[in-house]
């Protein structure tokens, strides 16, 4: 795998209590998707910012005037196309409650949605039947790069 490249970052917004554990390694992955997927797609900077329900819905409300609950928001802040700046916003606790509700461990939900933001900024897309059928057999490729 790759060797961390510094452009990625993990932060976590109170009141969770979650911590991102080997965040090297996923941002090691997270590196190896787009060099797979876009190879001449350029990393400048993607934020994951971690936190609850509450706060990622005001998020929703204020920026993209929904108000209803989902597990990320993805902002795409580059300037040029096939570059990748970004903030996304994971909740932590719509996560956990998918990963329930799909009967699967939380960190392989926690890896899905977290490829999902980044393919996304490559240009992904999951608004019809057959973008989300790209996007799950997108996803599901880029979490087999996963080594941990």
């Amino acid at each position: 795998m790759n060797k961390p490249t510094d452009k990625i970052h993990f932060f976590y917004e109170e009141p969770i209590k979650f911590q991102l554990v080997g965040s090297e390694l996923f941002e090691q992955w997270l590196t190896q998707v787009i060099s797979k997927e876009k190879p001449d797609y350029i990393l400048n900077e993607i934020n994951y910012i971690f936190c609850d329900d509450a706060y990622l819905i005001e998020i929703n409300k204020q920026y993209l005037d929904h108000d209803t609950y989902t597990d990320i928001i993805t902002f795409d802040s580059s300037e040029k196309e096939g570059q990748i700046e970004s903030d996304i916003f994971i909740s932590i606790e719509r996560v956990e409650e998918n990963a329930k509700e799909l009967k699967i461990p939380f960190e392989r939900e926690l890896k899905r949605v977290m490829v999902h933001g980044l393919l996304h900024l490559m240009g992904y897309r999951d608004k019809t039947v057959e973008e989300v059928a790209l996007m799950r057999k997108k996803e599901d490729q880029a979490m087999a790069l996963f080594s941990i």
